[in-house]
């Protein structure tokens, strides 16, 4: 169902009436209720609307924001490395309201409860249908930066497929990738073909050694002359002859950070001078009148190529989940670039308005939406989509599994407490010493008192590569683990930084020095009874999610619900956080708490 603009508008202000819509605090955010934050006036002719990192969270979740996102060197008191009261001063955005809880993890638990969920594919769906409505469809491009067909339990059981459905019916003209490569490659192929907008990625290769006979020559992204395995770029023709290009960047370290086993045949990288010569083709035969790069490098890289690539009006970024409210400009030999990066789990929808005249962009407009499921009518069609999709799997997803006594969450520099769940898991259940879980940054978040469900569980834990191991290593390679994770997270140069946070502990506990060089930064190894873990000594470990060779243990979601199940209840007795040194005054950390 599609609703009107003055319908939507009318639909907020009924439920101000009737009391359905939270009250605010005081000051400037007094007169501002969630009916504002989805009254966006037009101002330009040419809106780009931007959701990314989804991660296929078509029902509406809680999210809790980091308290800890270190910025070291040059991003040091930078966005995205702003955190609770720093973020918002920055920002110039009011304490104690709705937008304090959609930015921060101020007052989670509480601003939740007022609030409610956040995002859900249906709600999704009736706002980007009002902004079409009151923006002109032919004046409109919903763009879609990746992470989407991977992170719930039906992506994991349709192989992206209930994803690409979903994102058809949202209407997503242009996207790229980074979890979607997590598929095997055939399934990647038939994914991006039953898409119906276009899947542009410039910096995704096919090796020599596999071009020659190309198993999917016959794909209409591939490109023999340069064998590019994607479309670099698209065209899209908006109302009175203006003419947006979006270029594709996905994850240049996908092949690291995940299973290169998956897909074998493709290279990536970030590739700035290939990313230069696309855009001055674009512009040069091409002539749009906006160019701008659809990208799942992460904030930090990808203001680093906005310095080092010129001609591009925006980029719209992913990967680290970063809610930016406002644009950051970097400035080029070619003039300024605006870099934005929206957040992730459908929590927000970035909103760029152009005014674009004499073949050009003259100026602009942003706003990063939250999107709180509260406050805007679930789209009919969409609803029943979903409805379909998870009905053959919900006597599964709804088993209730354990009650948790606090707020579980993952997303931050470190442990979170949802994180500590998984590590304690695989202590329990494989009888290790010490545990390990990957850095993800995706994963929904449980409220005080609530059931945790198997849905919340595989919606920590939900890869392709799921498998868990338990195996000795010398207290030398725990250590080496842990310095390459902070180097790939802690290097002063965006380029080295690969995503993701640190590695997750269980059983031991560790000292962090970030600004720190390679080798340098992890110290003061111990086990939580307090002995010294020793570079020669032998510990029992238990880990999942190897990228290299496939692990022999069970799904980590087995072993999570198996442990859920007897402890009935959750309440963290230590969170394994490292001690973190010289970061004082840093304004990406707050409110952190040495387990």
């Amino acid at each position: 169902m599609s609703i009107s603009r003055r319908q939507f508008v009318q639909l907020m202000g009924l439920a101000g009436a009737a009391g359905m819509l939270p009250g605010c605090g005081g000051g400037k955010q007094a007169a501002k209720g969630p009916a504002d934050l989805y009254n966006i006036p037009k101002t330009g002719n040419v809106t780009l609307m931007h959701i990314t990192d989804t991660h296929a969270q078509l029902n509406p979740i809680y999210f809790r924001e980091p308290n800890v996102n270190l910025g070291i060197g040059g991003a040091y008191g930078k966005a995205p490395h702003l955190v609770g009261d720093k973020l918002l001063s920055h920002f110039g955005i009011p304490k104690g309201g709705i937008e304090e809880h959609a930015f921060t993890y101020l007052n989670f638990a509480e601003a939740a409860n007022k609030y409610g969920k956040v995002g859900g594919f249906a709600h999704l769906q009736t706002f980007i249908k009002q902004m079409r409505a009151s923006h002109g469809p032919n004046n409109t491009l919903l763009l879609d930066g990746g992470d989407t067909w991977q992170g719930s339990a039906t992506a994991y059981y349709t192989r992206g497929q209930d994803m690409v459905g979903a994102c058809n019916m949202l209407g997503v003209d242009v996207m790229t990738g980074h979890w979607e490569y997590t598929y095997q490659d055939h399934e990647v192929i038939k994914n991006v073909n039953d898409f119906k907008g276009d899947f542009v990625a410039q910096n995704v290769f096919v090796r020599n050694d596999a071009a020659f006979d190309y198993k999917f020559s016959d794909f209409s992204g591939w490109n023999e002359d340069t064998s590019r395995a994607f479309k670099p770029y698209t065209i899209k023709e908006m109302a009175d002859g203006i003419r947006v290009a979006v270029i594709g960047q996905s994850f240049p370290y996908t092949p690291i950070a995940n299973p290169q086993r998956f897909i074998p045949d493709w290279t990536f990288g970030i590739n700035d001078e290939a990313m230069q010569r696309v855009v001055d083709d674009v512009r040069e035969n091409e002539k749009p009148d906006v160019v701008v790069v659809i990208s799942h490098n992460g904030m930090d890289v990808d203001l680093k190529m906005a310095s080092r690539v010129s001609g591009i009006d925006a980029i719209f970024g992913g990967h680290t989940h970063d809610g930016v409210p406002a644009p950051t400009i970097v400035k080029n030999k070619g003039g300024q670039t605006l870099v934005t990066n929206a957040g992730s789990n459908g929590k927000y929808v970035g909103v760029m308005q152009f005014d674009v005249r004499g073949g050009k962009v003259q100026g602009y407009d942003y706003k990063l939406v939250p999107i709180f499921s509260n406050f805007i009518e679930p789209d009919k069609e969409m609803t029943a989509y979903i409805a379909n999709v998870r009905k053959p799997y919900l006597h599964e997803l709804n088993e209730e599994l354990a009650v948790s006594e606090e707020l579980l969450y993952r997303r931050g520099n470190f442990n979170g407490t949802f994180d500590q769940v998984i590590c304690d898991a695989q202590i329990e259940v494989g009888d290790a010493q010490i545990s390990l879980s990957p850095g993800f940054r995706w994963g929904t978040s449980v409220l005080p008192g609530q059931t945790i469900t198997m849905d919340n569980v595989m919606d920590q834990t939900c890869t392709t590569y799921p498998e868990t191991y338990v195996r000795e290593m010398s207290g030398a390679d725990i250590k080496l683990i842990l310095e390459d994770v902070a180097d790939n997270l802690f290097n002063e140069d965006p380029y080295y930084q690969q995503g993701g946070d640190m590695v997750r502990v269980g059983g031991m506990d560790y000292t962090m020095t970030p600004k720190n060089k390679m080798g340098g930064r992890i110290d003061d190894m111990t086990l939580n009874n307090g002995t010294k873990i020793e570079a020669n000594k032998k510990y029992k470990v238990a880990g999942w999610a190897t990228v290299g060779s496939k692990a022999p243990g069970r799904p980590i979601w087995e072993v999570v619900a198996d442990y859920l199940r007897v402890q009935k209840t959750v309440k963290i007795d230590k969170l394994n956080t490292p001690v973190i040194k010289n970061v004082a005054g840093n304004p990406g950390i707050d409110d952190y708490v040495k387990g």
